[in-house]
């Protein structure tokens, strides 16, 4: 299952479900990685498709260049990918930055993307998503004593609240390096993820809405990113106003918030949303 590609400057991982029919190429959030997706597998996202997850540079598996974390960069690495597997097109599907790189993809190279999958991202997103997004990148780079300890630690952030999913941790163990002493340390570096979040707010994002033309699902997780009484970080109105801006643009809400939608109950929401959406 695990591949990698070589492009002229990078070599990039990433997860060959396999499967018959079109290809679809998922693209992970921020600081993530290809098996964050792996609930979404799990639900039946690969069915009737030839699925695809994939390490984005930086992440993972990947190579992690000192810079280039903009979205420029991470899409000819993407369209590079499909040159090499010798793909004309594929139905892209992006979570959080994953998803707003599948719209720049879509608006600079449409004649590359069938489809696309956008969950929880949007032009505007919570106008605090800095600050709410901050213990994500906080966590990286700083080496603690054991697996067992870095994964206590996740469980103690705030979005997962009274909730836990064992699938979820197939993408925490893929996130980290085990180190000669036995410690573990993140594979993604922090400097290189607050690159690419200045790069991607500083786009033009409600300008490049109308260019994108191909069928586009939205799909907004609603539960608290954070404690009870936290706000999703996309809010709903903010969805459905990037909705409104696409030529063909459809919006679901899901269950979960910004992360555990991609588990359990939400996973088998998208999968449902995802097999209508095909179907049209």
């Amino acid at each position: 299952m695990d591949k990698f590609v070589q492009l002229d400057a990078i070599r990039l991982h990433y997860l060959d479900h396999g499967g018959p029919g079109p290809t679809l190429l998922l693209m992970p959030g921020l600081t993530a990685n290809a098996h964050v997706f792996d609930g979404l597998v799990a639900a039946g996202i690969g069915k009737g498709v030839r699925l695809l997850a994939l390490d984005l540079r930086g992440r993972g598996l990947s190579d992690k260049p000192g810079s280039g974390y903009g979205l420029k960069e991470h899409a000819a690495d993407v369209i590079g990918l499909l040159d090499k597997l010798g793909l004309e097109q594929a139905f892209l599907g992006g979570h959080s930055y994953g998803g707003l790189l599948g719209m720049y993809l879509a608006a600079h190279f449409p004649q590359r993307v069938s489809r696309l999958l956008v969950m929880d991202a949007a032009a505007r997103m919570h106008p605090e998503t800095r600050r709410l997004i901050q213990p994500a990148i906080d966590r990286l780079g700083k080496p603690v004593d054991s697996w067992d300890t870095y994964l206590a630690a996740v469980k103690l952030m705030p979005f997962f609240h009274q909730w836990w999913d064992p699938q979820i941790e197939s993408y925490f163990r893929a996130d980290v390096e085990p180190l000669p002493d036995g410690r573990v340390v993140s594979r993604s570096r922090p400097e290189a993820m607050q690159e690419a979040v200045e790069h991607v707010l500083a786009e033009p994002w409600e300008e490049m809405l109308p260019r994108i033309t191909q069928p586009t699902l939205l799909l907004n997780a609603t539960a608290p990113y954070g404690l009870p009484g936290a706000p999703p970080l996309l809010p709903r109105a903010e969805a459905e106003a990037t909705v409104a801006a696409l030529r063909q643009g459809r919006y679901a809400a899901v269950s979960g918030n910004h992360i555990t939608m991609l588990y359990g109950q939400g996973a088998r929401e998208i999968v449902k949303e995802v097999v209508k959406f095909v179907a049209v």
